[in-house]
């Protein structure tokens, strides 16, 4: 039986173009969807999104309406990649995707269809993205989401935060608890041993922050 796995981190950029020099002239990255005009609107190019694939969408949703979350944007009608979404006022102050893919084995996803513009020539080879680094005000509000509704294991390092994996994922969602703080993403986090040229505050271009770890 499949399992919930966290799948990507989604960022929301005005140009694409501008984007590729960043995820695949200094990440060694590639870029695979489009983004969202709305939230660059309101708030700006960063993290939009962070989405989790499921066996059994449904059931998802019921769990997280049973924990007292709204359901957004439901939509099964296409059978490739059947979606919907949580609140990021419900949801640790980020937008969660919960999608059921079944892509055809002779075409693909639907989402593989989109072209992104041409990246850089001789990209570097690819950094390690370890995952998100996030905050909320309660270990209980953390477990909810991440524990109960999408089933992620949870460690405890010692120092202070909650990190949750999922097994066949090579992601993580690292969260720190602050009471007074606001919550929401705080950076993604990375490991290479190369250098890699990315400020210490929100990238420009991106605007997330990205830490090495």
């Amino acid at each position: 039986m499949r399992s919930i796995r966290f799948d990507h981190i989604a960022l929301a950029v005005p140009r694409l173009v501008d984007a590729q020099a960043v995820l695949e002239g200094e990440l060694g990255g590639a870029s695979t969807f489009g983004a969202v005009h709305r939230f660059l609107a309101q708030r700006g190019p960063g993290i939009h999104h962070v989405t989790f694939t499921v066996p059994d969408l449904g059931e998802v949703c019921d769990r997280a309406r049973a924990h007292g979350y709204s359901i957004v944007g439901y939509d099964d009608s296409d059978p490739e990649w059947k979606e919907a979404f949580l609140r990021p006022r419900e949801a640790l102050g980020i937008v969660v995707q919960l999608a059921e893919p079944h892509p055809k084995a002779s075409s693909g996803s639907s989402l593989r269809r989109w072209q992104p513009p041409p990246g850089p020539a001789n990209p570097p080879p690819p950094v390690t993205m370890l995952g998100l680094r996030l905050r909320a005000r309660s270990a209980k509000r953390a477990q909810t989401q991440w524990g109960a509704i999408v089933h992620g294991e949870r460690d405890t390092p010692g120092d202070g935060t909650l990190v949750y994996r999922w097994p066949g994922s090579f992601m993580r969602i690292t969260v720190e608890i602050d009471p007074e703080g606001e919550e929401g993403p705080l950076c993604i986090e990375y490991a290479t041993p190369r250098p890699v040229a990315l400020p210490e505050g929100p990238h420009p271009v991106l605007g997330a922050v990205f830490r090495r770890r």
